[in-house]
């Protein structure tokens, strides 16, 4: 296994090199310009059209703007903003976390990008409304093949390994709080994952989107609160802790970062990273949540998509790195979700490490369902209704097995079948800029 992991180490040394960094930045600023800093002045108006569907008495046909975002953020938040922000600081530093919210700045304007284009080139197939990637690549670029090789990308990364990255941080938060670990253990762990997903997965996107629109606001709410108890407690090193992470972005070794031997290349690598594999923006995934809200205008869904990148990154990613942080659980000794354990351990006392576990649970939870759910859109791409049932069956396989793989060399596969989605994905994105500006134009005047 050591050695496998080796090789998705210098493979995604490659994937993630300076080239995929400056593509998906630079994919970020440009439509930053070209949107004219869409995410400074209009971020406030993404709020109130994601919300204002929660205080009206009438009812929407379809599922609106609230239901779509909740089931993106219930893909967003999961696992990267607890164990992937522990594993960016252990690998990159402090400094990670700058450059995490580098790439959700412009990372807001990206995914603006992705749920306008996923409204545009949507199409209703019976009762059922299918968007992404590979439906603005096939009808907006024109290419066939690339909408393919992004749906083969899709379900590899997220439908079979990504949730393998999910389930297996489930298992690690229940190995700590257990007290104990044995492989009999961690199968049962998967199952039982298996088996509610199951449950909830074979309800069709209905079911899932109102189950993360329940469950979603509660687990985000608790999360904060816990979070916000311990920055409270360590109040005094608070504005320290935030100047340490800004000081480590530019000079790793002046801010004491060399003890963990980083540099600012392993700083921008595992910021920028992590920080797509918590929010998303730019990898393909939450445009199939976002086509499926019945908006007014495709602009309107752009802009709540932001919000979700703002909840995720900025809100819930910065309180993880915070916590850690502060109670200096990246200096344990200890990898993943059990990091942020450690640092809520610290925080919260004898609490801390139930507490946790419980929202990283719910967390991975509801991402593995965001995630065979995107997949799944994409196998109906390929292969029609008929390869659903097959592919459902091969998600649940693969939660049980990541219980039982080890965490390296989960990240690191994670890493590399990301990077084969953002491609395709930004390419589409960069050609169809055009459309999206005079979409946004247009919806801006009204």
């Amino acid at each position: 296994m050591e050695q496998l992991t080796n090789v998705f180490i210098e493979i995604n040394s490659f994937l993630w090199g300076p080239v995929m960094l400056i593509f998906l930045l630079g994919t970020g600023v440009w439509l930053t310009f070209q949107l004219r800093f869409i995410q400074v002045r209009s971020l406030g108006r993404g709020f109130k059209l994601t919300f204002a569907p929660l205080f009206k008495k009438e009812k929407t046909e379809g599922i609106h703007s609230f239901k779509a975002l909740a089931t993106s953020i219930s893909a967003q938040v999961g696992t990267g903003n607890l164990a992937g922000v522990a594993t960016a600081i252990a690998a990159g530093g402090p400094g990670a976390i700058f450059w995490m919210w580098i790439s959700s700045f412009f990372g807001m304007a990206t995914i603006f990008a992705e749920a306008v284009l996923a409204q545009l080139y949507k199409v209703k197939k019976g009762d059922e409304v299918h968007g992404g990637p590979a439906y603005y690549i096939r009808d907006g670029l024109g290419s066939k093949w690339l909408a393919g090789f992004f749906s083969i990308a899709i379900i590899l990364a997220l439908g079979f390994v990504g949730n393998m990255v999910q389930s297996n941080a489930i298992t690690t938060a229940m190995n700590e709080t257990i007290g104990s670990s044995s492989m009999a253990l961690n199968l049962g762990i998967g199952g039982v994952i298996a088996f509610f997903i199951g449950l909830i997965l074979f309800g069709g996107i209905g079911r899932i989107s109102t189950f993360a629109g329940n469950v979603v606001p509660i687990m985000a709410l608790l999360y904060i609160i816990g979070s916000l108890i311990i920055m409270f407690n360590y109040w005094e090193q608070v504005l320290p802790t935030f100047q340490l992470i800004i000081q480590a972005a530019i000079s790793p070794e002046a801010a004491g970062g060399g003890v963990l031997g980083a540099t600012i290349k392993e700083a921008i690598r595992y910021g920028i990273a992590r920080g797509l594999f918590s929010n998303e923006a730019g990898m393909g995934s939450t445009p199939h949540a976002h086509a499926i809200a019945n908006v007014k205008r495709p602009s309107h869904q752009g802009l709540v998509a932001m919000v979700g990148v703002f909840i995720d990154t900025v809100v819930i990613c910065t309180l993880t790195a915070m916590v850690i942080l502060l109670t200096d659980a990246h200096q344990a000794g200890l990898q993943g979700s059990a990091i942020t354990q450690e640092g809520f351990a610290r925080g919260l006392g004898d609490f801390g490490i139930p507490f946790i576990a419980i929202c990283l649970l719910f967390f991975a939870f509801t991402t593995i369902l965001g995630w065979a759910y995107f997949g799944e859109v994409n196998v109906k791409f390929l292969f029609g209704e008929k390869g659903v049932p097959f592919y459902r069956g091969i998600v649940l396989l693969f939660i049980v097995l990541g219980s039982l793989v080890q965490v390296d060399f989960v990240w690191e596969m994670a890493d590399t079948f990301n990077a084969l989605m953002v491609v395709p994905n930004l390419v589409a994105i960069l050609a169809l800029t055009k459309m999206i500006k005079s979409t946004w134009r247009q919806d801006e005047l009204l």
